[in-house]
């Protein structure tokens, strides 16, 4: 039987590359010009390597009851971890996957295909377009969009917050994964920005990070309902690599003085110091 060798090709956003994991026979790490973008497990798909994913997995997992199915909106695909995680979990989920980088969306399609009934539609677009001229309510937008290491500066404003708000249905949450390190002038401004449009905020987030060690990931959660952490920090806290759940009054302080961002002064999230994500 042949090895898996790595595969790379030149998608829109640089050079992606599919790189054989030497201890699980179908699993792959994709990476864009050496960014790690996605793990997939085409024999288990509820394995997820990445800590920031299995953040959002749990607040998946407490979305609803076991097991049922949820209407999800992805903005960015990646290798479409995270909707295979909840195709598997949830079946009968119904999900749609913006991802603008049409060579990426071939390249996933061709070397790791999703499963026939899988319930998930990949579509080639702008993430914000989409969400705006979106008809139809879900129960959950999670946005994991990323130019290279940074998430765009049209994906970070009021005005797009406002957006992903009317698409959700009554109860439904906002997930995003963010990245940013001390003095953390991106997520603050984040908190800021949602807050004007959105009356709950959660945030999730390794205390390393939280308090300005190191640059890393961040998961924020916003909703026009109240969030039960309770289950949400008692998963997330289990993790190998624990991580906090914050709302109310450490938000605030997190906050500061910052204030929300519209289109007209939107920036993108900071380019990590070197050697913060990618591998070789």
């Amino acid at each position: 039987m042949n090895e898996p060798i790595p595969v790379l090709r030149a998608v829109d956003g640089g050079t992606a590359k599919l790189m054989p994991d030497v201890d699980h026979e179908r699993a792959w790490l994709l990476t864009v010009d050496g960014a790690p973008q996605s793990y997939v497990d085409l024999d288990d798909p509820t394995h997820l390597e990445f800590e920031y994913l299995r953040r959002l997995a749990h607040v998946v997992d407490c979305a609803a009851d076991e097991g049922t199915p949820l209407c999800v909106l992805h903005l960015g695909g990646g290798a479409l971890t995270l909707p295979r995680y909840i195709a598997a979990t949830r079946p009968g989920s119904r999900q749609d996957v913006v991802e603008y980088d049409a060579g990426l969306v071939d390249l996933v399609a061709e070397h790791l295909p999703l499963p026939d009934g899988s319930g998930v539609t990949v579509h080639r677009a702008d993430a914000r377009t989409w969400t705006e001229e979106a008809a139809d309510s879900v129960d959950m937008v999670v946005a994991d969009v990323f130019g290279g290491s940074r998430v765009p500066a049209h994906l970070t404003t009021v005005e797009y917050a406002r957006a992903a708000e009317r698409v959700l249905r009554p109860g439904g949450v906002y997930a995003a994964n963010l990245a940013d390190g001390a003095p953390f002038t991106f997520l603050r401004s984040q908190l800021a920005t949602f807050a004007e449009v959105f009356a709950e905020l959660v945030l999730i987030a390794e205390p390393s990070v939280l308090r300005g060690r190191r640059f890393g990931n961040a998961v924020l959660l916003a909703s026009q309902s109240p969030i039960d952490t309770g289950p949400l920090a008692r998963r997330t806290a289990s993790d190998a690599f624990p991580a906090r759940v914050e709302q109310g009054a450490a938000l605030t302080r997190l906050r500061g003085g910052a204030g929300p961002v519209d289109d007209t002064k939107a920036v993108r999230s900071p380019q990590p110091p070197d050697g913060a994500f990618t591998v070789g």
